[in-house]
């Protein structure tokens, strides 16, 4: 199949990933089907010769001076390194071998290679903020002072744009460092021992003596066919035979899309394949947007959002009242599983340090059990993370299709500090998933060509969209005089702009966006998209003027309201009731039989409550949705927003409401 992918005008490629699973294979030479048991224990075979020497590979050149050599881009003749890693690391002479009297072809020393390649690559950039934290190393480090940290940021490379939570938190862990050993580590190979090579097949390095992948004639199907070992120590080259395993594509992947060597990678005795393909999207832009959605970020509320639009006279209107993504089941079983783990890992290192390194301790046993249970709490926080964050992603990216936006300005990350808020919120900004949302929105955008674009938050909270005058917070709108932060108040006489604080943020941030789009920086490494500065030129017009056009029908009242009878009528059928097919005539139907619309499941109505985050596990406690199996998306829902143009409803009268 053709690798090139044609590209038509105002289109670019994407590569992207999607998960499949092998279920079977044959054997090619001797026609034998494979089962899924059999076939995970070979690729498992495979898998633990290339980890091995990707270990071995790794230990050795897990030093600053060779990962500095393998950064610097050239090899010892000046010549420049290829971009492939396991290509690289043969030019500078860096290679491996399995072990004694086991024979491996050289595409499985390629996938070794590349593999301890990107993991060389990857910790450049550790290293380098390592070193720039213990060379300007404060004199209190649970608390720097302004000099401090404007010190230490220009000692790091990109320090002005980096989240101060991640230089907070490898400070931290030079800390502990130095509380337990008496000294500053010297590196960060110091402090982080080598990682653990991951047991997988990197497929993409490898060539068609080892792997190949095809299409046939089902667009949905795919061929991967590639050499495993028959037994866990092969000896020789016949111990190698060439399996074919057909994949079913997931819906995500399209038709014409390039698909490449996958990722496999063993997960509960079955193998997982990611696979890689390449598709055309549209292309996004820079500027020239007129239709933009603002995000704002919420500690309750997760999400609120909202759409804008800049009129050809630069006047802002917004389109609707927005709407908000909430998750609070999703975060209080977050919040639980969290006390559980934290939990664990306290009664896990009391054991340790109980047991102290004895092998025969009477605690052993009881220490690997706790340990298993931690790890397994600790996979169904990521899990839930991960729901969370590709459900509040999809979310945001359909709001924007849906108000036909083309640009989604977001709350840049940098701001949100989990400090100085108390025990509790500070604990609930940390668990907050709001990196892995912002990358899975970049993701689903590009589908479609919407930019995702990162604004400046300061002063988005705190300022009138309207009129840009501070607000007056309070608790809640009933209430005027209590001191709060969930509903914000105009207090110029001329504006009276009043709602919610985070309506008001999305609106300030969409506005904001639109009129500094002609800042936007677009990072060359990552191709991500930020406006660094916000201008006072440009901000002065980041208002947004007061629709001015009715968007509702006129519900009031215009005349006397009828008399209603005390006395309820009694309760009748709305449809004649239907014939029988013998009987008494004028006989009807038994008991009540409704013949109206039926009642929906649980899990539609989407209700939410502190009593539906877990699994029963008494006859005291029964949660209605988690019995019912309604899933995740009981936990996560989110309000739709009212657009400007409502579609008729022909159910509302108007006049007199009774």
């Amino acid at each position: 199949m053709s690798r090139r992918l044609p590209l038509g005008e105002g289109e670019t490629s994407r590569t992207a990933c999607a998960r499949g699973l092998l279920r079977t294979g044959v054997e090619e030479r001797t026609g034998e089907v494979l089962t899924t048991a059999v076939l995970a224990a070979r690729v498992g075979w495979a898998a633990a010769l290339v980890s091995g020497m990707a270990g071995g590979l790794l230990a050795e050149h897990w030093n600053a001076a060779d990962v500095d050599v393998l950064a610097s881009g050239v090899d010892a003749g000046g010549r420049p390194l290829p971009s492939n890693a396991w290509m690289a690391l043969r030019r500078l002479g860096w290679t491996a071998a399995p072990a004694d009297g086991v024979r491996v072809n050289d595409r499985i020393v390629r996938m070794a290679q590349e593999q301890t390649g990107r993991t060389l690559r990857s910790v450049k950039w550790r290293a380098d903020l390592t070193a720039a934290i213990l060379g300007a190393w404060p004199a209190d480090p649970g608390k720097r002072t302004p000099q401090e940290w404007d010190a230490v940021r220009e000692a790091v490379p990109g320090g002005r744009d980096l989240p101060s939570c991640v230089i907070a938190s490898r400070t931290r862990q030079i800390a502990a460092f130095v509380e337990k050993h008496g000294r500053l580590p010297v590196d960060v190979f110091e402090l982080e021992a080598a990682p653990r090579s991951a047991r997988m097949l990197l497929l993409s390095a490898c060539d068609r003596q080892q792997a190949t992948i095809t299409r046939g004639d089902d667009p949905g199907r795919a061929l991967l066919r590639l050499q495993l070992p028959t037994c866990p120590d092969p000896r020789s080259y016949r111990d190698w035979t060439w399996v074919a395993c057909p994949i079913t594509l997931p819906p995500t992947i399209p038709p014409g899309a390039v698909l490449h060597l996958p990722t496999l990678r063993i997960h509960q005795g079955t193998v997982r394949a990611d696979l890689a393909y390449t598709h055309a999207v549209p292309k996004t832009r820079r500027t020239g947007h007129t239709v933009a959605l603002g995000v704002d970020w919420g500690l309750n509320t997760l999400l609120s959002a909202g759409a804008v639009r800049r009129r050809d006279d630069g006047i802002i209107t917004a389109l609707g009242t927005g709407g908000m993504f909430r998750a609070c089941g999703a975060m209080a079983k977050q919040h639980r599983l969290r006390r559980e783990s934290e939990y664990l890992h306290a009664k896990t290192d009391h054991y340790q340090r109980l047991i102290a390194g004895e092998a025969r301790h009477s605690l052993s046993a009881k220490h690997h059990v706790l340990a298993e249970e931690s790890r397994h709490v600790s996979a169904r926080r990521s899990n839930l993370n991960d729901a969370l964050a590709w459900s509040a992603a999809r979310w945001v990216v359909d709001q924007a299709i849906a108000a036909r936006a083309t640009v989604i300005y977001v709350e840049d990350l940098r701001s949100l500090e989990a400090r100085g808020m108390g025990r509790t919120l500070n604990t609930r900004l940390s668990q907050h998933v709001r990196g892995q949302i912002v990358e899975r929105m970049r993701h689903l955008a590009a589908e479609t060509g919407i930019a995702v674009v990162t604004v400046p938050a300061r002063g988005t909270s705190r300022h009138c969209p309207r009129c840009l005058v501070p607000l007056r917070h309070r608790k809640a709108p009933d209430r005027p005089t209590a001191p709060g932060w969930k509903w914000a108040v105009c207090p110029t006489p001329g504006c009276g702009w009043q709602g919610d604080r985070d309506t008001g943020a999305w609106q300030r941030i969409a506005a904001r966006g639109l009129t500094h789009q002609t800042k936007t920086v677009t990072d060359r490494s990552t191709g991500t998209m930020a406006i660094r500065s916000v201008a006072d030129q440009h901000e002065a017009t980041a208002v947004v003027a007061p629709a001015t056009t009715q968007t509702r029908r006129d519900r009031s009242k215009t005349g006397p309201t009828r008399h209603r009878t005390t006395r309820p009528a009694p309760r009748r059928r709305r449809a004649p009731s239907p014939t029988r097919p013998s009987g008494p005539a004028g006989q009807r139907p038994e008991g009540h039989a409704p013949t109206g619309r039926t009642r929906l499941p649980r899990a539609a109505h989407r209700h939410q409550g502190v009593t539906t985050i877990s699994t029963p596990t008494t006859s005291r406690h029964r949660p209605r949705g988690a019995a019912l199996g309604a899933g995740f998306h009981l936990h996560a829902h989110a309000s739709p927003p009212r657009w400007a143009e409502l579609t008729p409803d022909p159910t509302v009268r108007i006049g007199s409401l009774s």
